[in-house]
């Protein structure tokens, strides 16, 4: 149990640290579109936001999901 809160852990640690450099990376962007949803839009944010943010959902989708269905050996 210990090694998989470990993973989750660090997978977690490891994509905020992401997300933060993302952040403070995109401050200078100048090219900003709106994404439609079904239901409305959104405001307008750089690109290189929406796709760094789904890069990073999809590292920590990437990481998690193994960790809860994997089945320990005993």
């Amino acid at each position: 149990m210990a090694i998989h809160f470990k993973k989750l852990f660090f997978n977690i640690t490891f994509n905020t640290c992401l997300f933060i450099m993302l952040v403070i990376g995109i401050q200078n962007s100048s090219k900003k579109i709106s994404i439609n949803l079904l239901i409305n839009e959104t405001v307008k944010l750089p690109v290189s936001f929406f796709v760094g943010a789904s890069f990073i959902s999809g590292s920590i989708i990437g990481g998690v999901l193994p960790t809860i269905f994997c089945k320990e050996k005993k």
